[in-house]
């Protein structure tokens, strides 16, 4: 594997591979922030596709129209704070993971480069997810919020989940993010990887090669879960406040795997993947804009270290 493959892996020190990808993280949200608010909006929609009588809004356009005509373009940011927040603790726990679990699976040898990134990238994934999973929910929570506001702030949020869902309301859906991070994260670095090695050659102007190979296995990673991911947020919103959110129609789930089926039958397969086009339009920039910006300041870190040892007498 050449060196500008294994740059993501195992380049920089630990302190200077997390502080890279909370930056990247950090960056990436505040690119993405109103894509986000509507991809969530589309997918707690529950009406039928096929109803002509709805009078819910449809399809991405509406949906943005929506949302400014009745809540301002500021609703654009709801849930921006906790979303910031996770964005920044879940990369640098990611690339952290990403690069102290492939450091171990080079030391034991023997695994294919594609099965280590695999690996490597799944691990981490699922460590982040775990420990930011609550943020995720936060995030969810406060962009399903119309005019009429279910939390008055972040603080007021936590306690009243605390005190009426106990500790185990900040962990609703895990299970599907969990199912969905594993392979998302395994199919993305593989991707992101091969084709780093295959851009490479081209000489891509601005670092655009690390951006391209983001961009394609974001995408190719998204499709292939995004049902998981739609299942996720609306058992996110389950709970004492189901019914005060800006769709309050959303069915009462007992388990993921039951509410794949009811989304089946009640919206045909389809339903699984309501928000998808927007979903990939705001997950390409974010995956292109995390990879591009990780390898810029896990650069400018390193750099900025061997400057500073020369200059130690």
């Amino acid at each position: 594997m050449s060196l500008k493959t294994d740059r993501l892996k195992d380049e920089g020190s630990r302190t200077q591979v997390v502080a890279a990808g909370a930056i990247a993280g950090l960056t990436a949200r505040f690119v993405i922030a109103p894509l986000d608010v509507l991809k969530i909006r589309l997918q707690l929609q529950t009406h039928s596709l096929t109803d002509p009588l709805s009078q819910a809004p449809r399809g991405t356009l509406p949906t943005l129209r929506h949302i400014i005509k009745n809540e301002g373009v500021r609703a654009l940011w709801k849930g921006n704070v906790p979303a910031e927040l996770l964005y920044v603790c879940y990369a640098g726990i990611q690339f952290g993971t990403y690069r102290s679990v492939t450091l171990l699976l080079k030391n034991i040898g023997g695994m294919p480069d594609a099965a280590e990134s695999f690996v490597a990238g799944a691990s981490a994934g699922a460590l982040a997810t775990g420990c930011t999973y609550p943020l995720d929910l936060l995030r969810t929570r406060f962009a399903a919020q119309g005019r009429r506001k279910v939390y008055g702030s972040l603080a007021a949020a936590v306690r009243d989940i605390y005190r009426h869902e106990g500790p185990g309301g900040f962990f609703r859906g895990v299970a599907p993010g969990l199912a969905q991070i594993v392979p998302y994260m395994g199919i993305f670095f593989v991707t992101c990887e091969a084709l780093r090695l295959q851009l490479a050659g081209f000489n891509m102007p601005f670092g655009s090669a690390d951006a391209t190979a983001g961009m394609i296995g974001g995408i190719i990673a998204k499709t292939a879960v995004f049902p998981l991911d739609l299942i996720r947020k609306r058992i996110q919103l389950q709970g004492p406040t189901r019914k005060r959110y800006i769709y309050g129609d959303i069915p009462e789930y007992k388990s993921a795997t039951r509410a794949l089926g009811m989304v089946v039958r009640a919206e045909g397969v389809r339903g699984l993947f309501r928000g998808l086009p927007i979903a990939l339009v705001k997950n390409a920039p974010t995956s292109a804009v995390m990879v591009w910006t990780y390898e810029r300041v896990l650069n400018v870190l390193i750099a900025s270290n061997k400057t500073e040892e020369k200059m130690i007498p």
